[in-house]
């Protein structure tokens, strides 16, 4: 019985969409450590995950290695872009590469980029990393989600894996 309700909490959490959800994705165009753009146009089509994060973070560390997962069960389907943001630098982000073995792009935003997506004003200035926003293939943000305690099995168990299913069996 126990299990029955842990699961409903979990799927209530999953079908519940953020409050930074149900519009269209920002657009932009950030480089990783390579000088390589990237851009969420290039995405349409397949699911888009994007992550804002920094690598002080051990939330987002953790995270990291979920969407590492992700990447390669849904090659083709899904992509991930990570997105860093200040007081991170070049430096702090190649250290965070090499030591976590990272493959999924990381990008640098000087704050415009998450600004954006976190819909951020002079009366609300501030958010909370890690943050994974969910665009499907149409570039729409699906769903968002804040670490939270609620919200813990996103980024450390397997509930985004649930919710990733649920939409590719959905299309």
């Amino acid at each position: 019985m126990r299990s029955f309700f842990c699961l409903l909490a979990c799927a209530a959490t999953l079908m519940a969409a953020g409050e930074l959800s149900g519009r269209r994705a920002p657009g932009f165009s950030l480089m990783d450590m390579s000088f390589k753009q990237y851009d969420p146009q290039d995405y349409r089509g397949k699911i888009l995950l994007i992550d804002i994060m920094q690598t002080t973070c051990f939330h987002c560390a953790t995270f990291s290695s979920i969407l590492e997962e992700v990447v390669a069960k849904y090659r083709g389907k899904v992509a991930a872009l990570s997105i860093v943001i200040p007081p991170d630098n070049m430096t702090t982000i190649n250290q965070y590469i090499a030591e976590h073995k990272i493959t999924v792009p990381i990008l640098y935003d000087c704050s415009q980029v998450s600004t954006s997506y976190f819909k951020a004003t002079p009366r609300n200035p501030t958010f909370n990393v890690p943050h994974i926003f969910i665009i499907d293939a149409q570039g729409m943000i699906v769903n968002d989600y804040e670490y939270t305690e609620s919200n813990k099995g996103v980024f450390e168990g397997r509930a985004l894996f649930a919710e990733l299913d649920r939409m590719l069996k959905g299309k």
